[in-house]
């Protein structure tokens, strides 16, 4: 693939979703900071642009099974619901003890891991919390809405104005999440494993790797596809 630099990385990852995996990599935020071009994208990381071109020549495009872009915003709703938010729970309900344990085994020679409970314990309850005010009302009047249009019965009326008001609030919060990641690696180094790691040790940084990679993907499909799509749709609605 020939790769623009002036491109975002967010329409970087819309053409070919693989180029996710690369900034992963290179630590370059496609999601929340997904409205940079490629060129600012790698100065804010600190990482020389062409290293990242050349990577995502390298990759090649896959075949998505589901056209998120094309899909009705209800099946993509539902699959953030599906897979993001209930990996998010569970890994919450399992790295929370976890924490807890490596922190009493290793917290006196590793003060960071302190920080790194402290940070993903403020994290999970605003996460918590944002993914039940998304399921429970921003979610379901954009379903209610596209039902709407598609049925030419005019809009439903919401408590909350304009579908524009929730959603500025909901990248604020993703904003807040990319922000506590970002703490979350430079706490650990990167995950980097100190020399007396234990089994558990390692299992929580490959996990805490995990649950930003999956986060990072969960932010995209709402900042990048749903709430642009939503917008548009209310905006031609009026």
């Amino acid at each position: 693939m020939q790769t623009e630099t002036g491109k975002t990385v967010r329409e970087l990852v819309l053409e070919n979703p693989t180029a996710a995996r690369v900034f992963e990599t290179f630590g370059i935020d496609y999601c929340c900071g997904g409205n940079q071009s490629l060129t600012d994208a790698c100065n804010t990381a600190n990482v020389e642009v062409e290293k990242v071109i050349a990577a995502l020549e390298r990759v090649e495009p896959i075949l998505v099974e589901r056209d998120w872009a094309n899909r009705t915003l209800s099946d993509l709703e539902q699959h953030i619901v599906d897979q993001h938010h209930r990996y998010t729970r569970e890994e919450i309900r399992r790295l929370v003890p976890l924490i807890s344990k490596v922190v009493g085994v290793h917290g006196t020679n590793h003060p960071e891991l302190r920080r790194v409970q402290s940070l993903f314990q403020e994290m999970s309850q605003d996460l918590t919390a944002h993914m039940m005010k998304e399921e429970q009302m921003l979610f379901p009047y954009i379903v209610e809405m596209e039902s709407a249009i598609h049925h030419e019965r005019p809009l439903p009326r919401a408590m909350f104005g304009t579908v524009q008001n929730p959603v500025r609030m909901m990248m604020m919060e993703h904003d807040s999440a990319g922000q506590c990641l970002g703490d979350l690696r430079e706490a650990t180094n990167g995950y980097a494993l100190p020399c007396d790691a234990c089994d558990s040790y390692r299992t929580l940084y490959q996990a805490l790797a995990a649950f930003e990679a999956d986060l990072h993907q969960h932010i995209h499909l709402e900042n990048n596809i749903l709430f642009p799509r939503a917008l548009k749709m209310e905006n031609e609605a009026f």
